[in-house]
C-alpha cells in the first residue's frame, strides 16, 4: 500500500510523463519540425521534409492525402493546402524517409499526431517523396522554432509605403518598408539593414536593381512621427532570396518606445525600375518600350515577364537546357530583361518548345551576373532536346494595368465585352471599344493586360452578352495593336475624335481568354530540301485555278499553255501548349467541290517570292483544306484526321505535312525573270487563330533562279534574309 506522500509522487510522475508526451506532439516543439524543400519552386510549395531525432528526412507518398497536406501547411504557418504531389515532383530528397503510410483526418495540429508506420519505418524509396502546395495566405502572427535553435518569423505581408512625393507615381519605387505582424503594419529598424536586403525587396516588387537613398527628406518625415512602431527583429539576406520571408532573422530589436532603434531610422527602400516600367506621374501609362538587340529574350509566355529563355549566339537564337536550372539563373535572366527577381524557374518546356540549337546546358549562376551569358555552363554537354527547354516567371512592378480595363457580360471571368476606363468631361467613366478592325492581336493585348493569359477569340459582335447599358458608349476606336504592347492604351487608336459607324452595344469589341495557346513552326530544313521546279499544263490546273492558287496572268492564259511552279513540301509543327484548331466551327466550313474537301480557314499560309529590296514578284497561298496530325512525337496519340469529314487541327507535339505534289503547294513563277530572290512562307498570316508566339511563323530563304533551275538555301525561321 502506497503511503500518501508516495502516492502524490506517483501522480506527479504520471502528470510529467503526460505533459512530455503531449509536448512532443504539439507543433512548435522539438518533436518534429517541417520544411518545404526542392529546387524550382515557390516558397509555399515543395518537398515535405521532417526534422526528427537531429536529422532531416522525407515523407513517402503512400496513403498521403489532401488532409495530410492541410496539416503540413498549417504546421508551416499557411492557412490551408491547395494540393499535394506524389513521386518526387520536387526532386528526390536525401537521408531517412521518416514517415510512411501517413493517415490524417485534417484536424491534427502536427503531422506527428497523424497515424503512420512510425518514425523511420518505411519500405519506400526517395522516388516516392511527397510534396505539397500551400495556400499563399499566412496564419496571422505565426512563429516557429527551427531545429537548429534559430527563430524563424513568418511574415504575413510586406509592402513599400510610398513617401508623400511618390504616392501619385506608378510604379511605387521608393518608400518605407513595412511588414505585417500580428495584423499590424510595422517598420524595420535600419541599424543592421544591408544593401543585400534592399536588393531582395526590390526584386520582390519587380525591380531589377536598387539605388542609394537621398536622406534629405527623412528628418522632416521622422519629426512628424510621434511613436515609432518597429518590428522586433533585424533581417539578414544574401541577395539571392526570392522573398523576404526566405531571409534569416538577425538580432532582436529592443522595444524602448520612442528610443527604439536609437542609432538608426525606419528602413526606406529605393529601387530602379526596368525601362519598360518607367514611373509616370499620372495613371496614363502610354509609351511602349521595345528592347534593342538583346542577347537574351523570352518567348511563348502568356503574361508580362514570363516565357521560354532564348539566347542569341553567332547570329542564331537558341534555347537553354533545364539541367541544373534554378532560381539564381532565372533571376539573372529576369533582372537582365528589366524585371525583378524570378518567381519560378520552369523546366520541361513548360512554356512551349523552342527551335534551333540548344545553346546552353548545366547553367550555374551566382545570381549577381549582369547577363545569363556571363554564367558558367557546360560547353561539352550535348544531347538536350527541346523537351527540356528552360523558362522563367519574373516578378513585375504593380502597374495597375488591370484596373483600367474589364470584361463584362461573359459566361465566366475569362470572356466578355471589353470595357475601358476613360476620361470624359473631367471624370472617369467606363465605356466600350469599337469593334471595327478588332482582331486577335488586339484581343491578345487585352488578355495580357488583365492577367488572363492568351486570347482564344476576338469578337466583333457581342449582342449575346448581357452588360451594363450605362457603359455601352464607345470611348475608344481605331485600335490597332502589334501584339507586343503591355496595355491597350499603348496600341494605335483614335484620339479625342471617336469614329465608330456601327457604334457600341451589340457591336462592341469582345474577347475570350485562355491560359494556354498553340504555337505553329515550319520545318525550314524540309522546305530547303524539297524545293524544285515543275512545268504543268493549264488544263491540269483547273481546280487550283478555281482556288486562286495561280498568278494573275493565268486567268488570260491559253488552256494549252504551261505554268512554271516552284514546288516544295511544308511540315508544320505545333510546339505550343494547346491544340491548334480552326477558329470557324465545323458547320461554317466551306465545301470545295472540285477538290472534294472543306476549307476550315480561308487562308492558312502565304507563299511569296520577293526581290532583294522586298518587292513581291510572285505569290501563292494555301487554303487550309485539311488540318490533321500527319505524324506525332513518340508517346503522343493523333487526334485529328480529315477522312470522312473528321475534326481538323494539329495536336501539341504533332505536325501536319503538305507534300510538294499537292495542289496549291507552290508559287507560280511563270512571269519571274532569272535572278536572286527571297523566298518567304508565312503560317497563319491573318492571325485567325491566336498563338503563343507569332514571331516564329515566318520562314525566309535565299533563292537563285537561272531560268531553268532554282536553288534555295539559308532558310531561317523568324528572321529576314539580308543580302
Amino acid at each position: 500500500m502506497l503511503r500518501p506522500f508516495a502516492f502524490h509522487y506517483f501522480l506527479l510522475a504520471l502528470l510529467c510523463m503526460w505533459v512530455l508526451c503531449k509536448a512532443q506532439s504539439e507543433p512548435g516543439t522539438s518533436a518534429i519540425q517541417l520544411r518545404l524543400a526542392g529546387d524550382k519552386r515557390k516558397h509555399y510549395e515543395g518537398r515535405v521534409e521532417v526534422f526528427y531525432n537531429g536529422e532531416w528526412g522525407t515523407v513517402c507518398d503512400d496513403d498521403f492525402s489532401i488532409y495530410a497536406a492541410q496539416v503540413v501547411c498549417r504546421e508551416l504557418g499557411f492557412v490551408d493546402a491547395e494540393s499535394w504531389l506524389p513521386s518526387a515532383k520536387y526532386g528526390q530528397g536525401e537521408g531517412r524517409i521518416w514517415l510512411d503510410n501517413v493517415h490524417c483526418t485534417g484536424g491534427e495540429k502536427s503531422l506527428a499526431q497523424c497515424d503512420s508506420n512510425g518514425f523511420g519505418v518505411s519500405d519506400c524509396k526517395h522516388s516516392e517523396d511527397v510534396g505539397v502546395v500551400c495556400n499563399q495566405k499566412r496564419i496571422p502572427g505565426f512563429n516557429s522554432l527551427s531545429p537548429e535553435g534559430m527563430r524563424e518569423k513568418f511574415l504575413e505581408d510586406v509592402r513599400i509605403r510610398a513617401t508623400y512625393s511618390h504616392r501619385k507615381r506608378i510604379p511605387i519605387t521608393e518608400g518605407f518598408l513595412e511588414v505585417k505582424d500580428g495584423g499590424k503594419w510595422r517598420q524595420i529598424c535600419s541599424e543592421e539593414w544591408t544593401e543585400m536586403n534592399t536588393r531582395v525587396i526590390c526584386g520582390m516588387y519587380g525591380f531589377p536593381g536598387e539605388k542609394p537613398l537621398s536622406f534629405h527628406f527623412l528628418p522632416r518625415l521622422l519629426a512628424k512621427r510621434r511613436k515609432k512602431n518597429y518590428w522586433g527583429f533585424s533581417v539578414n539576406c544574401t541577395g539571392n532570396e526570392a522573398n523576404l520571408s526566405d531571409c534569416k532573422l538577425g538580432n532582436d530589436i529592443d522595444q524602448k518606445g520612442n528610443n527604439t532603434c536609437g542609432k538608426g531610422m525606419p528602413v526606406v527602400i529605393s529601387c530602379v525600375p526596368g525601362r519598360a516600367f518607367a514611373p509616370s506621374v499620372s495613371v496614363g501609362f502610354r509609351k511602349a518600350y521595345r528592347v534593342e538587340q538583346p542577347l537574351v529574350r523570352l518567348r511563348g509566355g502568356a503574361m508580362i515577364g514570363e516565357g521560354r529563355v532564348e539566347v542569341l549566339k553567332n547570329g542564331e537564337w537558341g534555347t537553354v537546357c533545364d539541367d541544373n536550372w534554378d532560381l539564381k539563373a532565372a533571376t539573372v535572366v529576369c533582372r537582365e530583361l528589366g524585371f525583378g527577381s524570378a518567381k519560378e524557374a520552369l523546366t520541361g518546356a513548360r512554356l512551349g518548345q523552342g527551335i534551333g540549337p540548344v545553346h546552353m546546358n548545366e547553367v550555374q549562376c551566382s545570381g549577381f551576373e549582369k547577363s545569363l551569358t556571363e554564367c558558367h555552363f557546360n560547353r561539352e554537354s550535348l544531347g538536350c532536346s527541346h523537351e527540356e527547354d528552360a523558362a522563367v516567371r519574373c516578378n513585375i512592378p504593380a502597374m495597375g494595368f488591370q484596373n483600367r480595363l474589364r470584361l463584362s457580360g461573359g459566361r465566366n471571368p475569362y470572356e466578355g465585352r471589353v470595357q475601358v476606363l476613360a476620361e470624359r468631361n473631367g471624370s472617369l467613366v467606363w465605356g466600350t471599344v469599337c469593334s471595327d478592325s478588332w482582331g486577335t492581336m488586339e484581343a491578345m493585348v487585352v488578355c495580357r493586360q488583365l492577367g488572363l493569359g492568351f486570347a482564344s477569340h476576338a469578337f466583333q459582335e457581342t449582342w449575346y452578352w448581357e452588360g451594363d447599358s450605362s457603359s455601352d458608349a464607345v470611348v475608344m476606336s481605331g485600335v490597332r495593336c502589334s501584339g507586343t504592347e503591355l496595355t491597350l492604351d499603348q496600341c494605335l487608336h483614335h484620339g479625342k475624335h471617336i469614329d465608330c459607324p456601327k457604334g457600341g452595344g451589340r457591336f462592341a469589341a469582345g474577347v475570350s481568354c485562355t491560359q494556354t495557346a498553340p504555337d505553329l513552326v515550319l520545318n525550314a530544313q524540309v522546305v530547303e530540301q524539297t524545293t524544285y521546279l515543275e512545268d504543268r499544263p493549264m488544263y491540269a490546273l483547273q481546280c487550283a485555278h478555281e482556288e486562286n492558287c495561280l498568278s494573275s496572268s493565268a486567268y488570260t492564259a491559253d488552256s494549252t499553255s504551261y505554268r512554271r511552279l516552284l514546288r516544295f513540301s511544308s511540315q508544320i509543327h505545333n510546339n505550343g501548349q494547346s491544340d491548334f484548331r480552326p477558329r470557324a466551327a465545323h458547320h461554317s466550313w466551306v465545301w470545295h467541290e472540285c477538290h472534294r474537301h472543306y476549307h476550315s480557314m480561308e487562308v492558312f499560309t502565304h507563299y511569296d517570292l520577293m526581290s532583294l529590296n522586298g518587292t513581291k514578284v510572285a505569290e501563292g497561298h494555301k487554303a487550309s483544306f485539311c488540318l490533321e496530325d500527319s505524324h506525332c512525337d513518340e508517346g503522343i496519340q493523333k487526334r485529328y484526321e480529315c477522312a470522312n469529314f473528321g475534326a481538323q487541327g494539329i495536336t501539341v507535339g504533332c505536325w501536319d505535312t503538305y507534300r510538294h505534289d499537292i495542289d496549291c503547294q507552290w508559287i507560280d513563277i511563270t512571269d519571274v525573270k532569272p535572278g536572286d530572290y527571297i523566298f518567304r512562307v508565312v503560317i497563319n498570316p491573318n492571325y485567325e487563330v491566336a498563338e503563343s508566339d507569332f514571331t516564329n511563323n515566318v520562314m525566309t530563304c535565299s533563292s537563285r533562279y537561272d531560268g531553268q533551275r532554282i536553288w534555295t538555301y539559308n532558310c531561317r525561321i523568324g528572321e529576314t534574309i539580308i543580302s
